[in-house]
């Protein structure tokens, strides 16, 4: 009980600190679809009784009842849900409540089609190796950065085959985060999320139009933009053993600086087990989705994976420990870890995609083992989940069990949603609030939408999309977290390019960390509570730096509920 109450002290003891907030009106700044839910969030102790939509002459075209104040605790907010999901007739309007005033809102058919694809193309802008055309980048092309074809190799990753300096060439791929640096954990994640959106909804993806360089004609926009990526995956393993670097990576992290401008050496650094064994689940996934447009690659991928897997049988527990490793070699690398010291998510992860790709009982036997893992949103640390959803998708032998476990945990983010002042499964308690926390927002929407595939229960899908109206704005920060989108956006995210490129405006379709109770850059922030420990400041990483893993489900999720709106009866054929 002690322990409980100190935990309780650090975390809301430090509310006295934010300023009581003017009373406001958040809600999802890109708007909704005619028929699905629609709410806002009215923030403040009011006495208004009402709400109402506005026409274009000011005229009401709606009227409703504010409920009862409710104390949303991990705010210290009072809040009111405006409900006008009834309301379904298209066009731009204003929410206006008496004593807080007004705020645009848009009722539209294609409301989230330019957000579907502007979180797609933000891997565009994040490539490295080559230069941003202003033909498809625009205000924001650049030079060259990092051509990565004379990596050095490190003495942490140094073989007899490969010593320590000898120079590799690692080029492509996508920039990890708000740095310069490129790592194949993060990758993992990554890439095993848009992957399984495509494998998902193909049909969705094969006729999205997205103005990005084409290598192949007929490609897939998506499938395009994760071939730059998995290019690069495949040259960082290791030809002589089927192991797989860590990273290519600096000593340090750059400055805030743009690409061409940082010319410190790289490296490819110590090879590991959840690298190695993430490296295998994506090259696997790959080999069957790229088999019919780009064969060839198909199997090189196939092959890299079984070479990787192989490995990590003859080196089951490798760890990369980036401190430990400092101790032996120099120069010392102080850029992000990606550290992992549990593998058996990735090994189940692994053996599932290498299962299905290729239905040999090796990888079945190996999988068995940790079927009955907890469920656990995914992350780069733990990608079990990725594992369930592969085997949910191709109905192998144990998805009925699967399919069970699944709709259970599903429901505890449905009650979590009811219990939410705010109308969402998103942050309904304190520890929704780590580093990354708008992951796991998109992660939620993404474990809802595959709940609703598999029930075809609308509550699961009205869920997952209430999580899209949390990081589009229904929150209690008032932020829509999505660069370049909604009426209040991130300006200055930790992201070099965006600050060092001298334009106004950041690079778009980026979704940011969002509230994390650890703020662990020190920078200053307007609140210490949870729901509100955020600040948009290019000094805050712990809060505001983008990363391609938090995109990804944002990617699934945005993508997902496009594809699902008519099949959900969200919009009229």
């Amino acid at each position: 009980m002690m322990r409980s109450l100190l935990i309780f002290c650090c975390l809301f003891g430090g509310h006295a600190l934010a300023q009581e907030p003017v009373p406001s009106i958040a809600l999802n700044q890109l708007g909704y679809w005619p028929a699905s839910p629609k709410e806002a969030v009215i923030i403040g102790n009011i006495n208004a009784k009402r709400f109402y939509l506005l026409g274009a002459n000011a005229d009401t075209v709606y009227k409703g009842d504010l409920p009862a104040g409710r104390k949303a605790e991990l705010a210290d907010q009072i809040v009111r849900i405006a409900d006008f999901s009834s309301f379904k007739k298209t066009g731009r309007y204003k929410l206006y409540v008496p004593g807080v005033g007004s705020t645009p809102v848009e009722i539209q058919k294609n409301v989230f089609d330019h957000l579907s694809k502007s979180v797609i193309k933000a891997y565009y802008f994040q490539r490295a190796s080559m230069p941003l055309d202003a033909k498809y980048a625009g205000k924001w092309a650049r030079a060259e950065g990092h051509p990565d074809n004379e990596v050095l190799v490190h003495p942490g990753a140094a073989t007899s085959k490969r010593p320590a300096g000898r120079k590799i060439s690692t080029p492509g791929g996508w920039y990890d985060a708000g740095d310069y640096n490129k790592y194949i954990v993060n990758s993992g994640i990554t890439m095993g999320t848009l992957l399984s959106a495509y494998e998902e909804f193909p049909g969705h993806f094969d006729y999205q139009q997205i103005d990005i360089p084409s290598t192949k004609k007929g490609l897939p926009a998506l499938l395009e933009e994760c071939l730059y990526n998995l290019r690069w995956m495949l040259s960082m393993q290791d030809p002589d053993d089927g192991g797989v670097y860590n990273k290519c990576t600096h000593a340090h992290f750059d400055g805030m600086v743009m690409p061409a401008a940082s010319r410190l050496p790289r490296y490819v650094v110590a090879k590991g087990t959840a690298a190695t064994l993430d490296f295998a689940a994506v090259m696997a996934q790959a080999s069957r989705i790229y088999r019919n447009q780009v064969p060839s690659f198909a199997d090189s991928c196939l092959q890299a994976s079984r070479a990787a897997y192989k490995w990590a049988l003859m080196n089951p527990a490798v760890a990369y420990d980036q401190d430990q490793l400092n101790t032996k070699f120099e120069p010392k690398i102080t850029t992000g870890g990606y550290g992992d010291h549990s593998f058996e998510d990735e090994w189940f992860w692994a053996s599932c995609e290498l299962y299905v790709t290729t239905t040999e009982t090796v990888y079945a036997e190996k999988l068995k083992q940790w079927l009955d893992k907890d469920f656990q949103i995914p992350s780069w640390s733990n990608v079990h989940m990725l594992g369930v959803y592969t085997l949910l998708r191709f109905q192998a032998p144990w998805g009925l069990e699967l399919a069970s476990r699944l709709l259970d945990y599903a429901k505890t983010f449905v009650s979590a949603q009811q219990q939410n002042p705010y109308g969402c499964p998103m942050g309904n308690q304190a520890k929704d609030f780590n580093w990354g926390s708008n992951a796991n927002a998109a992660n939620q929407g993404v474990l809802l939408i595959k709940a609703y595939q598999l029930s075809n229960d609308r509550v699961y899908l009205d869920a997952a999309l209430s999580n899209l109206d949390y990081l589009l704005g229904k929150n209690a920060t008032g932020y829509c977290f999505v660069t370049g989108a909604g009426q209040k956006s991130p300006m200055h995210p930790h992201h070099r390019p965006s600050e060092a490129d001298g334009i106004t405006d950041p690079v778009p379709g980026w979704l940011v960390g969002g509230p994390n109770t650890g703020m662990q850059d020190r920078c200053k922030y307007p609140s210490k509570l949870p729901a509100r420990a955020y600040t948009d400041q290019s000094c805050s990483y712990a809060s505001n730096e983008v990363a391609i893993n938090w995109n990804a489900p944002l990617v699934y999720l945005t993508n997902a509920l496009v594809a699902l709106k008519q099949t959900a009866g969200y919009v009229s054929r």
